[in-house]
């Protein structure tokens, strides 16, 4: 997978896995991850699925209605990805959090409901619940940002309170920030990631 990796200054902290939004790239969300942690190593990751020239990380049938088949294979393989990056990059491969917006964040919660292990956390900004049809791992102490729009029309704030609710069911940490918009990422849902960031990771 295209992606970028840059070494932190301080190898104790963890590593943020980068997910950009439809139509992003491994560049998107850097500017982000500076403001979360600028001291963190970054592994910046471009989606290799198109969709009308688009990089995403995994097919949709319609907006909102995800290829099930596509997304398990596109989840598997990003793990398979980061376990790789770990060994060439030599980070810490159970200090990973992933930092992700909206299909990406959608994918780095699809992580959580297959894998009991495979993040330290999670900032996931507008995501959707990513399938419904699967028993989740043991997610217990995960800690999890969820930010989340009251005015978002990709993700109504019930599928924000449902996938708030399937984590918590499953014993991960899960705190929800709501800001009075839409899907746009805003400055103040960033310094509320930021905070919580430094608090539980």
């Amino acid at each position: 997978m295209k992606h970028i990796f840059i070494q932190g200054k301080d190898p104790i902290k963890p590593t943020l896995v980068l997910l950009h939004g439809t139509g992003g790239d491994e560049q998107s969300l850097l500017s982000l991850a500076d403001l979360i942690d600028p001291e963190a190593s970054i592994l910046s990751i471009r989606g290799n699925v198109l969709e009308n020239g688009m990089p995403r990380f995994f097919k949709r049938v319609a907006e909102g209605i995800f290829d099930l088949e596509d997304l398990e294979k596109r989840t598997f393989e990003l793990k398979e990805f980061i376990d790789k990056a770990a060994d060439q990059y030599e980070f810490d491969r159970k200090k990973c959090v992933a930092i992700g917006y909206s299909n990406g964040a959608n994918i780095a919660a699809s992580l959580l409901f297959y894998f009991e292990t495979v993040l330290q956390g999670a900032i996931l900004h507008h995501p959707m619940v990513p399938r419904r049809d699967i028993l989740l791992p043991d997610l217990t102490g995960i800690p999890v940002f969820i930010g989340a729009g009251t005015n978002d029309p990709l993700c109504a704030p019930e599928e924000t309170n449902e996938l708030r609710d399937m984590l918590q069911t499953k014993g991960a940490d899960v705190t929800v920030h709501w800001d009075h918009f839409g899907h746009q990422l805003t400055m103040k849902e960033v310094e509320k990631a930021a905070e919580w960031y430094h608090k539980f990771i």
